[in-house]
């Protein structure tokens, strides 16, 4: 298996792709210019906003959920209007949003953190069925928020601790009990951001400065990497006619100008075909 180049803009922090199952259009963010992403039959697509957006849910056909610093939008597609649902962290200048992902019951999880990784400053919430609940908290880079197939529990990490978190779902979808290590990655040196779970309880963790993203069983085994271009791997999304296409975004912050010259492809979104069967994103429901 081999990356190709899905989008050759180069992202300053690209982040949370997402496959939209009923448009087959794959979504992204370049962070820090406050950009939506995308690409059709016709090439690349983009939309701007005041602030930094980052993570994303399907709502419908023309519609997503879409994470700001310092709200949630409901933001439709076709003409490019925005409306707040509900404010996030709205009145903490230090920190804006980062890694999220809709969960099985159609709630939306989002994790915020300081603007310049200020310790423990973020947190992560979910919204469901209209209203934001905080979950956890003193988090200084959220990521790696997915969930099992079956439901029973929900994956995380704070970046800078190398250590993701496993939490127990209710049959509602709300923590139970407190999380739990997963996958301690410290003494590999590696560093876990975004991350998705495909159909076989496989965990997918884009690895920050590894260039690759690395598959664990259920039980936290190494299983294998693909390796992409980019070495700031930032976050996976399956996606494509089959699911089996795992696209991966990229990041060039934090590298030096001689690494991430214009010619290099630190920054741009790849795809890896046949990687294995991926799952929807989940609808949030509003």
């Amino acid at each position: 298996m081999s990356a190709e180049v899905f989008d050759d803009r180069r992202c300053i922090l690209g982040e949370g792709p997402l496959w939209h199952p009923e448009r087959s259009q794959l979504f992204w963010f370049d962070i820090m210019r406050h950009r939506l992403l995308s690409r059709d039959a016709n090439g690349p697509l983009g939309w701007r906003f005041d602030e930094p957006v980052s993570a994303a849910g399907w709502v419908d056909t023309d519609t997503l959920l879409i994470a700001s610093a310092s709200a949630l939008w409901r933001f439709d597609l076709a003409d490019g209007r925005k409306t707040q649902l509900c404010a996030l962290e709205q009145d903490n200048p230090v920190t804006r949003s980062n890694d999220g992902r809709a969960d099985p019951w159609g709630g939306f999880w989002i994790g915020t953190m300081g603007r310049t990784a200020e310790p423990q400053a973020g947190a992560i919430y979910r919204f469901y069925k209209g209203k934001l609940h905080r979950l956890f908290g003193e988090i200084t880079i959220t990521n790696a928020i997915c969930f099992a197939p079956d439901h029973s529990c929900a994956y995380f990490t704070d970046t800078s601790t190398q250590k993701v978190m496993r939490v127990v779902l209710d049959r509602d979808g709300w923590p139970e009990g407190a999380p739990v290590v997963f996958l301690d990655l410290s003494d590999d040196g590696l560093n876990p951001d975004g991350a998705v779970v495909a159909e076989d309880s496989t965990i997918w963790i884009a690895q920050w400065g590894a260039a690759r993203v690395a598959a664990y069983a259920p039980d936290g085994a190494f299983l294998h990497a693909v390796d992409v271009p980019g070495v700031h791997a930032t976050c996976p999304a399956f996606g494509g006619a089959d699911f089996r296409t795992l696209y991966v975004t990229s990041a060039r912050q934090g590298l030096s100008a001689d690494v991430a010259h214009d010619q290099s492809p630190h920054g741009q979104t790849f795809a890896v075909h046949g990687v294995t069967e991926g799952r929807p994103e989940p609808r949030v429901i509003l």
